[in-house]
């Protein structure tokens, strides 16, 4: 009873700070930053991975990946090109991609600070600044799950329904381990409300674990045998291009959502315990 009562106290919360807020508006804002930075953030994550280990180790295990992708809507063809372009990356090209990539810490910043009733000052450049260091982990995050992926190409050639949800838990946990770091780095430093660690972690796995079901379910609707050109005239690649941009603003909400928690949680931990220090 205590528990429910506190999850009741807890989305009482967030549904006042969800007053007069358009959160698809905002999430919709959010999805466009994410569409500029995407593609450099993940070319210059497996660049500095394979600066770490090397080329031939980031495009064998990618290799591997792309081989339990769906083909439908080409997903193994553009990792490869992802992979391609990552293990060519020259220094000054790994530079030109921090300008778009740094444009998504501005988007992550102006969205959360719309929940908020804290003052900002420099928001765009905060929010840019403060998460490129999130880029100094890039190597340790990718190469797990790259090496995960691997894990799955082996699953996947076992029948039997064990080998099929040992890879599904390994697909899910390892996207939730990948996603917790990059998140608390968002909801404590790249956000302008400070709030308590100890909210800003439970709050960070909750989302991530939140975001990498989503994640798996987007796998999923990629094997789905859907002619996604059928509205746009036939042309395939549009379709494709707004699935993957939907999925992006479902996964925002998701974020969006994670965040208005973990601020409801921080409020409880403030009202429980007073003296603890931010």
């Amino acid at each position: 009873m205590q528990v429910a009562r506190e999850v009741r106290g807890l989305l009482a919360t967030v549904r006042v700070r969800l007053r007069g807020r358009d959160t698809a508006l905002i999430a919709a804002g959010l999805t466009f930053y994410a569409g500029i930075a995407v593609v450099p953030g993940l070319v210059l994550a497996l660049g500095l991975t394979s600066w770490v280990t090397s080329p031939g180790t980031v495009r064998e295990l990618t290799d591997q990946l792309a081989g339990v992708l769906p083909a439908e809507l080409g997903a193994p063809r553009a990792l490869a090109r992802l992979a391609e372009a990552g293990t060519g990356l020259t220094v000054v090209e790994a530079l030109l991609t921090l300008l778009p990539i740094s444009l998504y810490g501005e988007g992550l910043r102006r969205a959360l600070l719309r929940f908020t009733s804290t003052q900002d000052r420099f928001t765009g450049w905060r929010g840019r600044l403060l998460s490129l260091p999130l880029l100094v982990v890039a190597p340790l995050l990718t190469y797990p799950l790259l090496v995960a992926g691997g894990a799955l190409a082996r699953l996947s050639e076992e029948p039997g329904v064990s080998s099929g949800l040992a890879a599904f838990a390994v697909g899910y946990y390892s996207v939730l381990a990948a996603l917790t770091v990059p998140l608390v780095w968002v909801f404590r430093v790249v956000a302008a409300e400070r709030l308590r660690w100890a909210a800003v972690v439970v709050g960070a796995v909750f989302t991530a674990a939140c975001l990498s079901g989503f994640l798996q379910g987007f796998v999923l609707f990629l094997a789905l045998p859907i002619d996604l050109g059928a509205p746009f005239g036939g042309l395939t690649v549009v379709g494709g291009v707004v699935a993957v941009g939907f999925w992006l603003f479902l996964l925002h909400l998701v974020l969006l959502a994670g965040w208005l928690g973990t601020q409801a949680l921080d409020e409880r931990v403030r009202r429980g315990a007073p003296a603890l220090s931010r």
